[in-house]
């Protein structure tokens, strides 16, 4: 487990390959090979026992993220029938909701990029306790990597798993995936890409290894869906 640090040296080899991949696009001076792909609209509403609500995201919120498309959703746990024994994974499954965010951009050539919640979740004010990347098999019994925080607002805390679904690949870093981004532009003529991030809460009196279950069981469970909807 590594402990979150200030990522001052880091925002500026972001900065830096940004810059970079910016110009080769603009050098190349064609246009993006955007593969079809169903609208993040269409991501399913129930995943296992969870049915969710729609978030609205506020006008300024996505003008900050720029142009791309978003899906914000709080999946919520099944309750319990008045009388039925409690189901078997009751600690994981039914104890908090969670949250799913995916951003979307079928082309990062003009310049924009894909905010990093390392970036974003700072100034909302959260704070990172810590850092580490972890493994996760989803169902097809495919193993991929993830970042993993946990966060804290005062008495709150969360749990939160995050990639970057890009082209048949997951990957857990910020770097790798800008990366890749320059590299599969010169290959394939591609920027698309999609940033996932999925959060818990850690709930009063709750161990904090039930809330880390419960994302990592989610993300198990959306990883094999979203080529539908993030193209490989």
């Amino acid at each position: 487990m590594r402990s979150a640090r200030p990522w001052s040296a880091q925002f500026w080899v972001v900065v830096l390959l940004m810059a970079s991949a910016a110009l080769l696009l603009h050098l190349r001076g064609d246009v993006d090979r955007v593969p079809p792909s169903r609208p993040l609209n269409e991501f399913p509403m129930t995943v296992g026992t969870r049915t969710a609500t729609e978030i609205v995201m506020d006008a300024d919120v996505l003008q900050t993220l720029g142009k791309g498309e978003f899906l914000n959703r709080v999946y919520h746990p099944q309750p319990p029938i008045e009388g039925s024994a409690s189901p078997e994974n009751a600690g994981i499954d039914d104890r908090a909701s969670i949250g799913l965010f995916i951003g979307y951009f079928p082309t990062q050539r003009t310049g924009q990029s894909i905010h990093s919640p390392q970036n974003c979740l700072p100034g909302a004010g959260w704070n990172f306790e810590s850092s580490w990347i972890t493994s996760l098999t989803n169902a097809a019994g495919k193993k991929y990597q993830v970042k993993e925080f946990l966060i804290s607002n005062g008495t709150s805390t969360q749990e939160v798993l995050y990639w970057y679904q890009m082209h048949g690949r997951v990957i857990a870093g910020d770097y790798t995936a800008k990366l890749f981004t320059i590299a599969d532009s010169i290959r394939y003529g591609r920027t698309d890409a999609a940033l996932v991030r999925v959060i818990t809460p850690v709930e009063p009196g709750e161990d904090r290894l039930q809330a880390r279950a419960r994302v990592m069981k989610f993300a198990e469970q959306i990883e094999p869906l979203l080529p539908a909807y993030v193209p490989d």
